[in-house]
């Protein structure tokens, strides 16, 4: 890989992500479109070094960091995630879960 490329790696990945923030934000995108950026951000995402500069763009990039997360989901979780939300969360699919196996109440 020349240096261009390397150079190119996190500038593409940047732009990327600031484009997933924008369709994130509710700029008209079709799912297709949404796909296609998501998977090409991954793509960049994984070629990057696990470093500060990565580290700066999924800190500024919420859509990107959650991109990043799922990739590497099977070996670090959601690492990047504060933990109260993510237990909120947690906490509230339970409960939904816990709800719909209830049995529905009788309508008579």
């Amino acid at each position: 890989m020349n240096s261009t490329t390397k150079q190119s790696l996190p500038r593409n990945a940047a732009l990327l992500a600031g484009l997933l923030e924008r369709l994130e934000a509710g700029n008209h995108a079709d799912a297709a479109q949404y796909r296609d950026v998501a998977a090409r951000l991954a793509a960049e995402l994984q070629s990057l070094p696990r470093d500060a500069s990565t580290d700066a763009l999924l800190i500024a990039s919420p859509a990107a960091a959650i991109v990043y997360e799922n990739l590497y989901y099977e070996q670090a979780g959601l690492c990047r995630t504060p933990l109260e939300p993510a237990m909120a969360a947690e906490l509230a699919a339970r409960e939904a879960i816990a709800h719909a196996r209830r049995p529905a109440a009788s309508a008579t």
